[in-house]
This record gives C-alpha cells, structure tokens and sequence, in this order.
C-alpha cells in the first residue's frame, strides 16, 4: 500500500513524466544551450556606476549634461622618473607632434617638476573611449620606449579593465571548478557523481549568461561575479538531488531510484532555495540600482538552476547511472562529534558570551568607516592605471577635479564667480570661458568696442565696424546701429567666432598673416567653447586639493555651490565629479542599508516560521546569522581599514540569504532528533549528520569569495569577494560552535513558541495500530512531535504536515479495526 501512494502522489506523477519524457526535455536544453551561446557575446555590459545611481540623484543630471552639451577630451598625466628637466622637454615636444595629440604642457613648477620626476600632461583630440585616442596614447607609450614612465589615464581604462577582468575571471572560474572537484571528491559518494554535477551546473550558467540578453544590459560588476556566485550557491540543489538518487537506488532500479528521488528533491529543494532568493530579492529594493541589476541576474540563476535539476539532471544520472554504480567510494568528510561534546559542554556558557560579543560586534560594525569612491577600494591585484595613478600620486599629489555648472550667456557672473572660486584656498587651479586670457590684458569673455577690437586684431578699425554692424543685425540689437557703433561692445570670443564664419563665408579678406593668425586663434577658441560652453549651459573646471570623499570635502561643496548661487538660481546650479558621485552614494546607503537589513531578516523569518512552525526558532537562527555578519564588518574597524559600501550591501543580502541554509540544517536535524534521544546525544549526532552538507557548500562559497577577492584586478569586485568569503566562513563557525548552544540552552523558547494550531487542518483520530512514516504532530497517549518511522498503537490524535510535502507523513492502518475521526482522506493520505 505505501508503494502505491508514492506512485499516486503528485510529486511523484511529475518525476514519472519528467523522466519519462527525458529525451525530449534534452532536446530542449539541447536547442537552449545553442541560443545561450550565441546570445552571451551580444548581452551589453555597462562599466560606468554612477549610471546606476538614482535618476534625480545631482550626478546622475550633471552627467547627463556634461553628456549632451559639452565636449571632453581625453587627458593623461605621464611622469618620467630619472630623467632631466631637458631630456623630458624634449620628449614633450616630440609627443605633441604624434597625430592625434592636441597638446603636452610641461611646466618649470613644483607641479611638473620635482627631483627627476617631471610631469607632462597630454590632451588628444577624441573622447576617453574613442579608438583614435586609444592608438594615439598607444604612440605615447611607444615614443618612450626605454624610459621609466608611468601613465595615468582613463583613455582605454575601460578597455583595460575589461580585458583584465575577464582574464581575472577566467582563472578564477578555472580555481573555483578544480576547488568544487576536490570537495565533492570529499563528499560524495561515487566518481561519475562528479561528471553529473558538472554538467548540471555548466547547462544551467549558460543558460544564465545567455538569457543575461533578454535584460537588455547588464553591469560589468555582475557579469563578472555571477556565474562563481551562481556556482558556490545554487551547487547544492544538485548534490541534494545525487544524494536522494544514491539512497534510494539501495533498494530500486535507476529509473525508478530517480523519479522517487526527484519527487522527494523538488519541494525539498524549493523551499531550501527560498532564502537564498529572498536574499536577492531584497537587493533588488534598493534605490542604488546596481543592487537590483545583481539581484534579478542572480534569482534568474537560482530559477535557473532548479530548472536544469529537476529537469535535466535526472536524464544525465541515467546516462551516467552504470559509471556511477561501478565508481564508489567512501565519503571522506570526516565526523566531528568533538564538536557536538562541546557544545553540550559549553551550553551554559557560549550562549552568554555570544550575547556579548553580538552586542559589541553590532557596535564596532556600526562604526564602520564605508568608502564610496573605487579609487579609495585596496585590492590586491591593482590595474597598471591604478598602480600609475598612485604613483603619480605619491610625487606629485593626487588631484580631485571638480565640475561646476551654470545657465550661459552671463559672462560678467561667470567671471565673478570664477574670481571667487579661485581664492578659494582648497582650489589649485580654476578653468572657466570667463578667466582665459588672450593677451596680458584681456579675456575671452571681455566686452571690447570696434577700436579695442581692431587693435587688439590688426584690423582697419572701418573694417571691424562694419563687422560689429553685421554682428548686431544678426543678434536683432538694432540700436548701436541707429545711435552709433563706436561704442557697441561685444565679447571678445563671440566676435571673433562671427568673424571667423564671415571669412569663411568670403565676406571678409584677410592678409595671409592674419589669415594664420585667425586660423590657431579659432581652432583654440572653437575647442575651449566645446569643452565649456554648451546650449544652455557654462562648464567651469576646478581642481582640489581635498581628498574625493568625506566631510571637509562636503562643506567644501557647498560653500562652492553658495558662491555660484550669489549670481544664479540655486536649483540650476550644477555640481559633477567623484566627490558628488561619492556624496550620492552616500545618500543612498542609510537608506538602502536599511531596506537590505530589514527586508532579508523579514524575508527569511517568514519562511522560516512556516518551515518549522515556530515564533522562536526563526528568530535564533536569523540572529546567529545576522551576528556573523556584524563580526564580518567588525574585522575592518580592527583592521582600521574602510569597506567599499556596495561590498557591505551585497554581502549582507547574500550571507543572510545563503549561509542561513547552514543553520536550517543543523536546527532541522535536532529539532527531529531531540523527540527521540536525549539532548546531548540528539546535538552531537545533528552536527555529524549535518557537517557533509555545511563542509560542502560553505567550503565552496568560501574559497569562491576568496578567490574573487585575491584574484580580481577591479576593486569592486575584490571588496565584494573578501567580504564573501570571510563572511561565509564566520557564519560556519558561528554556525557549529554558538548555534548548537543556542538551541539547546533556549529549547524551553522552542516549546514555547511553536504553533500550538494545526496550519493545515488536516487532523485524524485513530485507535488501533498504524505504521507511521513521516512528520506528525500530535497526541499518543502523550504527545508527539517528530519525523519517525515506527509502528504506534494506542489512541492517536494526529496532525499530518502537508504544508512541506517533503515532511508529509504516510499513515498506513493495520488493524481493521482501526476507527479513523476527521477530514475524509483522499486516496493519496489514506
């Protein structure tokens, strides 16, 4: 009878079609795999951050702007080490010779020129990203050849750092598959288990990596990290089904081991994979929207690889079923039961001294010093950008640039803003339309009548008059005509800008030397009118002396944003660069630090309460874990080092979502053992069952932190793979050494809270004897409360667990007599 309710039951008549229909299904992943491949190189990576950063956030608008209105060249800043003053004059000069470089100052100040260091600051003719740029600073490295130079630029950065990555995470990939090897060769149970497993997981990253397409673009930040992620998470639904499939072929053929192993696997699996995609659900509900970009590609995993293990992997088990069955071993994942003795040893004591350690861990973690600019992040491995820019640094200093926006077309404010601004004393240097001088006397934006104009020019003052007429008619000011033009006064740029188009429309003739003359003087107007002034908006350009983040540079701010706003509307007054990058995240981190905390523990608790159908026991578990991750972020104020906030963020969601899974397993495996044998035997006994699956999945999540962290050249991607896998290590830890304390010591918190009301109304009454198989709640002359296999008889008052299928009790009466009270039972609960 009870072989016939397995075959009847749901789960099971889903097993049967899926395997049955395995050749088909392969097909499918087959045609899937295909579209994967060639979708995976067409998926748009995004390298820039800040385009994540909320819409109305000032950086996101003031990039925007810069974007649409305003041309910026690419720069670099080379430093030669060991060379004379002379030596690298001449070398400048031959740089600004290369095709595609619009200039190389070199100074005699401290600025360019300190010992045998000397700096030369190149300026090239395209954008950051154009290729033209790229060769030409290709040419720049080329002509020194020889020297002992370093280059900081961000012309081609992204390139390099692309290229760097992907190399980075080549080897990491290729680390992370030879680790998972050696701990399955540990853990399981047969060599072809390790073939099956592969290929589950390799369908299911692929899968992943291709579908990345239907999001339309995704960060370099996650395609970088998700497929080790996707691994050192989502590995264990497939070892939980190879473990199903080996208990149950003891007793059954192959096929039949694995549709009664995947009817078990799937709602064990699912509701295992519950928290792990609550935790990046609640990434997703932050405002910076890198959260939720790593957040749906990472639950698309999960989904992901649930589908390929229920679906693929039992056809992949069959096609290794023979090697599997001539390949096995013994499981040389080692009992600890040292460890079950010492919690029941220390469970007067852990408990307490936990509580300490949680209260000051939550403290110092509080006190937590959070960076906010990638270039303050250490890592490892560094970039030669990186390495350069430090470098530069040391000798010369490092510099924070700064961009100020304000509506066009006053240039008396703009001048008057720029004098303040650059006497300022944290301002080195100020660059703006207003405060370019075209001789010793004037600037560009000064207004000049025809008479300075013409001597200014060494144009016949009848000449320029006529050209100051022309110039008012288009401007529509009609009144210098009428009352005279001897005393209209234009800006100096804006005439000579007319009086370029004049003389290339052929209405003005010029002398050869002047021709030249007006010819150098536009190309260097037209370019500094590109790089700061747009349609609607003036750019000014300053340099700091502050360091790109915290609180002096933030007063700083707005003390600049104060002066601007003497002279126009504060709401128009626009501030851009990696100090209000830095500021916004910032912003953001109080408020999407709160969303991450609350939402993971909620998520989990609440999963957790139906799970175990207790008040007291999510909030234990949720507590360890939430400890684990106070004492991770305690580390850095050890250390008196800082923590790159979005590590901090993500870390939290993943530890939370993924290592509570750890202690699920050691509570669920003592809540059942405690019923049956004394509390310090059921203790131990749990951590010896539950040590295999901890030793499996958190070795591998750990070493794939690591790896991450010591390996990556991008130090986004270091700070969230340090922060990883020493969070997932101290979460084990915490995991064997305080949580077996906890519950036994707060085993009356257990009683006491578990639901007292059956969830599920499915109540029986017998009298007689009944074989029971399953998890049951309930009286027998007493009560009963345990997942067993046995035979009872007596008077029974019976809850049968329905909601976790995985637990649902099997109650087969043997004795005719048997009197059954309550819900009429289907055919599959008789």
């Amino acid at each position: 009878m009870e072989e016939k309710e397995k075959k009847s039951g749901f789960w099971y008549q889903v097993a049967n079609f899926i395997v049955n229909k395995r050749k088909a299904i392969e097909i499918l992943f087959v045609c899937a795999i295909i579209y994967s491949v060639f979708c995976i190189n067409k998926v748009q990576v995004n390298q820039d951050i800040t385009s994540y950063l909320p819409e109305e956030s000032e950086t996101r608008r003031g990039l925007s702007l810069m974007e649409e209105q305003f041309v910026t060249y690419g720069s670099a800043k080379v430093m030669l080490s060991n060379v004379t003053y002379e030596q690298a004059e001449k070398l400048a000069g031959r740089i600004k010779l290369l095709e595609g470089v619009k200039s190389a100052a070199l100074g005699m100040d401290e600025e360019h020129y300190r010992g045998t260091n000397v700096l030369i600051e190149v300026t090239v003719d395209g954008s950051d990203e154009a290729e033209s740029s790229i060769q030409t600073m290709n040419a720049v490295k080329e002509l020194l050849t020889g020297y002992d130079y370093y280059i900081s630029t961000t012309i081609g950065e992204t390139q390099e750092s692309t290229e760097s990555l992907n190399h980075d995470m080549n080897i990491i990939l290729v680390l992370a598959v030879v680790i998972i090897i050696a701990v399955l060769l540990l853990s399981t149970k047969a060599y072809f288990e390790i073939p099956v497993l592969l290929i589950t997981f390799g369908v299911a990253a692929i899968l992943n990596m291709g579908t990345n397409y239907w999001l339309g673009e995704i960060s370099s930040v996650t395609k970088s990290i998700a497929v080790v992620l996707q691994l050192a998470l989502a590995i264990d639904y497939a070892i939980i089904m190879c473990d199903r499939y080996m208990e149950e072929h003891e007793t059954m053929e192959s096929v039949e081991a694995v549709k009664v192993a995947l009817s078990k696997a799937i709602p064990e699996i699912s509701s295992s994979s519950l928290t792990t995609i609550s935790g990046m659900v609640a990434m997703m509900f932050m405002q910076f929207k890198l959260g939720y970009d790593m957040g749906i590609v990472l639950v698309k995993a999960i989904i992901l690889s649930l589908i390929s293990v229920f679906f693929l992997m039992p056809g992949v088990i069959l096609i290794f079923a023979k090697g599997i069955d001539r390949s096995h071993h013994k499981c040389h994942v080692p009992k600890i039961s040292f460890v079950g003795k010492f919690a029941a040893a220390t469970k007067y004591i852990i408990p307490p001294v936990f509580i300490i350690v949680l209260v000051g861990a939550f403290m110092m973690s509080s006190n937590c010093r959070y960076l906010y600019d990638v270039n303050s992040v250490e890592s490892s491995k560094k970039t030669s950008s990186k390495i350069a820019r430090e470098k530069i640094g040391e000798i010369f200093g490092s510099e924070n640039q700064f961009v100020v926006m304000v509506p066009k077309g006053n240039y008396e404010a703009e001048a008057k803003v720029l004098a303040e601004l650059g006497h300022l004393s944290y301002v080195s240097d100020v660059l703006g339309l207003a405060n370019q001088t075209i001789d010793e006397e004037y600037c560009l934006t000064d207004k000049l009548t025809p008479r300075q104009f013409a001597e200014l020019t060494d144009l016949d003052v009848e000449i320029v008059e006529v050209m100051y007429s022309a110039y008012a008619y288009s401007q529509e000011q009609y009144g210098p005509v009428v009352t005279g033009i001897s005393d209209y006064e234009v800006p100096i740029i804006d005439m000579f800008l007319f009086l370029y188009d004049q003389y290339q429309q052929g209405y003005v003739t010029l002398s050869d030397e002047m021709d030249e003359t007006l010819n150098t003087l536009y190309d260097t107007l037209h370019d500094g009118q590109l790089q700061l002034q747009g349609e609607e908006y003036s750019r000014f350009v300053l340099n700091l002396t502050l360091p790109v983040e915290g609180q002096p540079t933030y007063d700083a701010m707005e003390e600049i944003r104060g002066i601007a706003s003497k002279y126009y509307d504060v709401n128009q007054v626009v501030l851009v660069g990696n100090s209000t990058s830095a500021h916004d995240l910032e912003s953001s981190f109080a408020t999407d630090n709160l969303i991450i905390s609350i939402l993971t523990a909620l998520f989990v608790m609440i999963i957790l309460f139906f799970t175990f159908q207790s008040a007291g026991l999510p909030v234990l578990l949720v507590l360890t874990i939430q400890g684990s991750i106070w004492i991770n972020f305690t580390v850095p104020v050890l250390q008196d080092t800082g923590v790159y906030f979005i590590a901090y963020l993500i870390v939290s969601a993943i530890q939370m979502g993924a290592t509570i899974d750890y202690a699920i397993v050691i509570s669920s495996r003592y809540m059942i053992l405690r019923q049956e044998i004394p509390l310090k035997d059921a203790i131990t006994e749990t951590i010896d069952k539950a040590f295999p699956t901890i030793f499996t999945s958190g070795s591998i999540l750990t070493c794939a932190g690591f790896l991450i962290g010591y390996i990556s050249s991008d130090a986004t991607i270091a700070a969230i793979g340090i922060a990883l896998g020493r969070g997932t290590l101290i979460s084990i830890l915490l995991v064997l050494f305080v949580l077996p304390q906890i519950l036994m010591l707060g085993d009356i918190i257990l009683e006491k809270t578990a639901l007292a009301i059956n969830l599920t109304g499915r109540q029986r009454e017998y009298r007689g004897r009944a074989l029971v198989s399953g998890h049951v709640s309930g009286y027998v002359q007493g009560m009963i409360d345990a997942d067993m296999s046995g035979l009872i008889q007596g008077e029974m008052k019976i809850n049968v667990d329905t909601l976790l299928p995985r637990r649902q009790a099997q109650i087969t009466p043997m004795d005719d007599k048997i009197e059954m009270h309550g819900e009429e039972d289907s055919e599959d609960d008789s």
